[in-house]
């Protein structure tokens, strides 16, 4: 068995060969997930002038840290604007080390989409491709406690390590507008197509069963949970995950690993897996609004504690929302009250 270290997308992995001609198995851990983390914001931070650090660096109670936002308007944090071409590549090394290439592909279009609609609404100021910002809380050693965001119009991803040893991966949100690129340069660019055409596979499959999946014909114009900071549970409606076929559950597992995969396979296995321990009575699957491709619709999957909503219905339902929620994990909320618990600070 020989192993070697490979460097993907920013972030380390192990590669090992059971033999010459078997393909590698590639390892990600938490470990190697939390030093890539720390070596990438100790390498962003180096890189900036003092005034930058004013910007970027912040206590981890900083009440800024949980101002989760995915509209456009300025943040706390150092915005991509303010760097020079070092210190960008610097901050996207960073982003690196929490997505995989899939979730890095859809990041870099949607801020590619943001240059798209400063061009359509000729616009440049509000809709301005380099206002997305990086912040850091707390110091980024071994063994703390610490996080940081990566964060602008359409995209906030969100990374709490707590004590060194784990890593809370949410909110981690992704929007598109348009939503599917009709006419110019980027003509046919869908970057959330997946978490749309699974969820409207399985819905559609649903209401063809005769099960409730539909729950309103008109879908809500935004996500139900918008920018709250602290998620309550929503209305337990649709369809119970023990009432759907395997087929069914197959595709349910499919659109979560959609969104979870957005994260390195060491963030995502742990995401998925929290998902499939579950009880599949306590988690639910609704839809809103219209089956009908190019019509406004809103779906969520819906669990005690992981939550996914995605709605498109503004622009003419060309103009969609998703995210990850976790009403313990969210900026690591839970594992944070343990950690202050059993340190004192």
């Amino acid at each position: 068995m020989k192993a070697i270290i490979c460097i993907f997308l920013g972030y380390s992995c192990i590669t090992t060969y059971a033999d010459p001609t078997s393909p590698p198995v590639i390892t990600d851990t938490t470990n190697a997930a939390i030093a890539d983390m720390i070596r990438a914001a100790n390498h962003f931070t180096e890189g900036l002038r003092d005034e930058q650090k004013q910007k970027a660096l912040m206590e981890m109670k900083d009440e800024n840290r949980e101002a989760f936002k995915f509209t456009p308007g300025p943040r706390k944090g150092v915005p991509l604007e303010d760097l020079d071409e070092e210190q960008k590549t610097a901050a996207k090394q960073l982003l690196a080390t929490a997505l995989s290439q899939r979730g890095m592909m859809k990041a870099s279009t949607i801020m590619q989409l943001e240059q798209l609609l400063a061009e359509m609404e000729n616009n440049p100021t509000f809709r301005n491709s380099k206002a997305y910002y990086t912040s850091i809380f707390g110091k980024p050693t071994a063994g703390a406690t610490w996080a940081w965001r990566f964060e602008g119009h359409h995209i906030s991803v969100n990374m709490t390590i707590i004590d060194g040893k784990s890593i809370s991966a949410s909110p981690t949100f992704m929007g598109a507008s348009p939503a599917k690129v009709k006419e110019g340069r980027m003509k046919g660019t869908h970057v959330l197509e997946k978490e749309e055409s699974i969820a409207r596979s399985l819905a559609s499959s649903l209401e063809k069963a005769g099960k409730p999946v539909i729950y309103t014909k008109k879908a809500p114009q935004e996500i139900l949970t918008a920018e709250t900071r602290k998620i309550t549970q929503l209305e337990p409606v649709g369809v119970k995950g023990n009432q759907l076929d395997d087929l069914q559950w197959k595709v349910l597992l499919e659109l979560v690993k959609e969104y979870a995969e957005r994260h390195r396979p060491a963030i995502a296995t742990k995401e998925i897996q929290a998902f499939e321990a579950i009880p599949r009575e306590s988690i639910h699957f609704a839809w809103a609004g219209s089956l009908i491709e190019a019509e406004a619709y809103y779906y969520r999957v819906q669990t005690p504690t992981i939550l996914i909503e995605a709605a498109n219905s503004q622009s003419q339902a060309n103009h969609m929302h998703s995210v990850w929620r976790d009403a313990k994990a969210d900026f690591g909320r839970d594992a944070l009250g343990d950690h202050y618990h059993h340190h004192k600070h």
